[in-house]
């Protein structure tokens, strides 16, 4: 079913100055992300001396508390101004990542200072993330929801492409600690974009109660599995993310390990495909203006589970190198045009008061299940070899599509899916 947008606009239509300004911020603190990309992790080994149980930690523990925290926020974002709560979280993380270099340059640097930091940046990211999306509803007419998704995705290639090179071109001249500031400062520079957007926003359709009560905390999960559309794609979502990442580290240890690759070769396996990242997601309008969104979303579901399973057969030398490069250029491309469609329709198929609470509750459960995941496949990649690990990720992951929606869904709802108490 071809959506009711106009998804044929031209590739340059504009979407307006202050989306403009929110599209520049998003670009900005994004290149900052990748450019500290790994960072933690190293100033953890090189300077800390921290073994590989806390780097785990770092990594999986981080992220986990971090999603925990941000649990609340939902509700309490959901009935403010967005754009307020945009900077606020922008600042948050430039301060919460400053401390790493000032504690680094007194001497009084620790690993839990590292890991507290971890936490409020990952609660601050979801946050961040919720009240974006509630933002972009209200700032963009529906119609222009998908041209704003795709041209994120576009820049979040673009910068994965672009950053890592220049992060660890960084991190060899300066020190890993530099890319902390790097990363910080961009947060900042982001926060100055939205406050250089201007106009007005307009308040939240229901005013909350000063005090909020613990159902209201469940709200986002109530709204997401009561409809048919949002919870197939909920835990599609969940599954597929947190097999994909889950076989990340076991793919790091074989190559890395017993097939005897270079750090400089495991970062070309990653990095020269997100070239499939950046056209994917220039196809992703295209693509949905000729077949429809819905098709577009379930054969890029689908064939995006196809490719991790071939990991499993990587070996040494040229040929393993080039059947990881070939197997991330298909997942990422297939990723990328799968992404802004999914992006879409989560905005089109959410009413405006409950944006901010189902996009918290989406990223905590994809945050939640793969850090669980991972955690989990850790153990059989310890049982079993990380080659039948990864194998193993990769045949779930083929059971993936059926979690896919099976009908197109209507741009919005005619009324709320189900009764969400509120």
């Amino acid at each position: 079913m071809r959506s009711g947008h106009r998804l044929d606009q031209l590739p340059g239509r504009r979407l307006g100055r202050r989306f403009g300004w929110l599209w520049g911020a998003y670009g900005t603190s994004a290149l900052g992300t990748w450019l500290a990309f790994g960072a933690f992790p190293l100033i953890a080994v090189r300077v800390l001396h921290a073994g590989p149980a806390e780097v785990a930690a770092l990594s999986s523990v981080g992220a986990a508390v971090g999603a925990a925290v941000a649990v609340p926020l939902g509700p309490w974002v959901e009935f403010r101004r967005k754009r307020p709560v945009l900077i606020a979280m922008d600042l948050v993380r430039c301060a919460a990542l400053l401390t790493i270099p000032t504690a680094f340059a007194l001497g009084a640097l620790t690993f839990l200072q590292l890991l507290l930091v971890s936490v409020v940046v990952a609660a601050a990211d979801i946050t961040f993330r919720a009240a974006s999306g509630a933002y972009l509803k209200t700032l963009l007419p529906a119609g222009d929801l998908f041209v704003a998704n795709a041209r994120f995705e576009s820049t979040s290639w673009t910068t994965t492409i672009i950053g890592p090179p220049l992060g660890g071109a960084a991190t060899g001249l300066l020190g890993p600690v530099a890319t902390v500031v790097a990363d910080a400062v961009s947060y900042l520079l982001s926060a100055l974009g939205l406050c250089a957007m201007g106009g007005q926003e307009p308040p939240p359709e229901r005013r909350r109660a000063a005090r909020m009560r613990a159902g209201d905390l469940l709200d986002g999960w109530r709204y997401i599995l009561a409809d048919a559309t949002l919870r197939p794609l909920f835990f599609n979502t969940a599954v597929f993310n947190g097999l994909v990442m889950a076989a990340d580290p076991l793919l790091a240890v074989l190559m890395l390990g017993r097939l005897g690759f270079t750090p400089w070769q495991y970062g070309l396996a990653f990095a020269a495909p997100s070239i499939g990242g950046l056209l994917g997601s220039r196809l992703a309008r295209p693509l949905a203006a000729r077949f429809g969104q819905h098709r577009v979303l379930v054969v890029s579901g689908t064939l995006r589970a196809v490719w991790s399973v071939g990991l499993a057969f990587t070996g040494p030398g040229t040929g393993g190198l080039l059947l990881v490069m070939g197997v991330e250029l298909g997942l990422i491309f297939c990723c990328a045009v799968f992404n802004p469609v999914s992006a879409t329709y989560r905005l089109e198929r959410t009413a405006t008061d409950r944006v901010a609470r189902t996009l918290t509750a989406w990223t905590v459960t994809t945050k939640g299940s793969t850090a669980l995941l991972t955690a989990v496949w850790g153990i059989v990649g310890s049982l079993l070899g990380p080659r039948t690990a990864i194998g193993l990720a990769g045949v779930f992951l083929l059971a993936t599509p059926l979690l896919l929606p099976r009908r197109a869904a209507t741009s919005l709802p005619e009324r709320e899916p189900a009764p969400v108490r509120t």
